[in-house]
């Protein structure tokens, strides 16, 4: 499968990646990626003799294993403390990475309380006077509730990872020292937070504030306490991944189901494209004929979304429905889809098959691959206002992608079926001077 590269967290050895949950965590995620990942400075089978474990340090050992390995795209999945040094790379290789999704996340520049300080500090002395006492101790936040043998496995494996100060020193650095949040706003890649609610090692609100730095991002707060994404009840963090990568979802019993509701996510901007008269054009052209002209739309279509960062949702029929994270990656993948067929039609010489585009943003529902609510009903009913050739978006994406260069044209108000209210709808200007 496609690249997805692991960085490693806080400490890691190659010779247990597969061990416990930790391996069936990685297992499932080499069922639909090739999963890169390697042993971070200081732990594992990496050079033990180092002292300097500041982000940039880590910074340059992962663009060396992505050098080495001559990756030219790919996506990448961080959790804790690999997340400050994932966000600086994505921020600085916006032509490398495709995806990036964070688990547990920080930026620093924010300080807790004093007394959190003191904890850590105490925690830190512990760890390197005594490394056995303070990997419990630790254990206490990152793994809480682990029965005796979960405890003992964490316990073990601490021991061969890493010493305590190695341990200590990079909990330092992380906690104390780095201050990556110049780098969030520059992140291009779409962007998936998940961060548990009750997290004792790392506030949520941490969570929060990553997500509302980077532009093409996305919040989802998961229920629990446990700080790495393996740990106990792993599917939902799976689940999000593999949707947010566009990996197939199995089908599972109806009880399995779930719902992600609004409150969970940021805004999402639902696209849906409609091929003008298609029942019409199969009595005009024929069958064959007709699918040719739907192939070429579903060709266009996909090849935009693929390049700005849309999930298909589904086929419907006569086009295509799609989600994005960000509002104006959805108006430049409308724009570039009536560019390439107006330009497809140009070198054929052909008589245009022309399509309409609506978008909408709000918090849809989200159930086995799909979404519903009123943002999605809304989205197709803006759709079905355009006329042949037009972009219309509602209000809301037009202010989402306040600043970004599109033209809009005031449409004024209109009540689509099945609603009371008026919305106002704004046609996005696509053909280029």
């Amino acid at each position: 499968g496609p690249p997805l590269v692991v960085p490693p967290g806080w400490v890691s050895h190659l010779e247990h990646v597969f061990d416990g949950q930790h391996g069936r965590f990685m297992l499932r995620l080499g069922q639909s990626h090739t999963v890169i990942t390697y042993d971070g400075r200081g732990t594992g089978l990496s050079e033990r003799n180092v002292t300097d474990f500041n982000v940039h340090a880590r910074l340059r050992d992962l663009e060396a294993v992505i050098e080495q390995l001559g990756l030219e795209r790919f996506s990448m999945f961080a959790w804790s403390q690999s997340t400050p040094g994932a966000m600086v790379y994505a921020a600085d290789h916006p032509d490398k990475v495709d995806r990036l999704i964070l688990f547990s996340p920080f930026c620093g520049g924010h300080e807790g309380s004093e007394k959190d300080a003191a904890v850590l500090r105490a925690l830190l002395d512990l760890m390197r006077a005594e490394w056995g006492i303070g990997a419990r101790a630790t254990m206490g936040f990152i793994h809480p509730d682990a029965d005796r043998e979960e405890m003992q496995e964490d316990l073990a494996f601490l021991r061969v990872a890493a010493s305590g100060d190695v341990a200590a020193g990079i909990l330092e650095e992380d906690f104390m020292r780095t201050d990556v949040r110049a780098y969030l706003p520059r992140i291009a890649a779409p962007t998936l937070v998940l961060h548990r609610r009750d997290d004792k090692a790392v506030d949520a609100e941490s969570g929060r504030i990553v997500a509302s730095m980077i532009p093409s991002s996305r919040l989802i707060l998961l229920d629990g306490d446990h700080h790495q994404p393996y740990d106990h009840d792993a599917e939902p963090v799976l689940r999000a991944i593999e949707e947010f990568l566009g990996v197939p979802s199995p089908e599972q019993p109806e009880q399995a189901h779930t719902h992600t509701h609004a409150h969970d996510a940021a805004p999402i901007t639902v696209l849906f494209t409609d091929m003008e008269g298609s029942t019409s054009l199969t009595q005009r052209l024929g069958d064959a004929q007709a699918q040719e002209l739907l192939r070429l739309h579903d060709t266009i279509v996909r090849a935009a979304l693929q390049a700005h960062g849309g999930s298909e949702v589904k086929h419907t029929g006569d086009g295509i429905m799609a989600s994005f994270v960000s509002a104006s990656r959805a108006l430049e993948c409308a724009v570039r889809i009536q560019r390439a067929l107006a330009e497809h039609y140009r070198e054929q010489h052909e008589r245009p098959v022309q399509v309409r585009i609506g978008l909408n943003a709000g918090e849809p529902v989200r159930e086995s691959g799909d979404l519903f609510g009123t943002a999605v009903q809304l989205a197709r009913r803006i759709c079905d206002q355009a006329q042949p050739g037009q972009i219309l978006a509602a209000n809301v994406v037009r202010e989402l992608a306040a600043g970004k260069g599109f033209l809009f044209a005031d449409l004024g108000e209109v009540v689509p079926k099945g609603f009371e209210d008026p919305i106002r709808l704004y046609e996005v200007r696509w053909e280029e001077p």
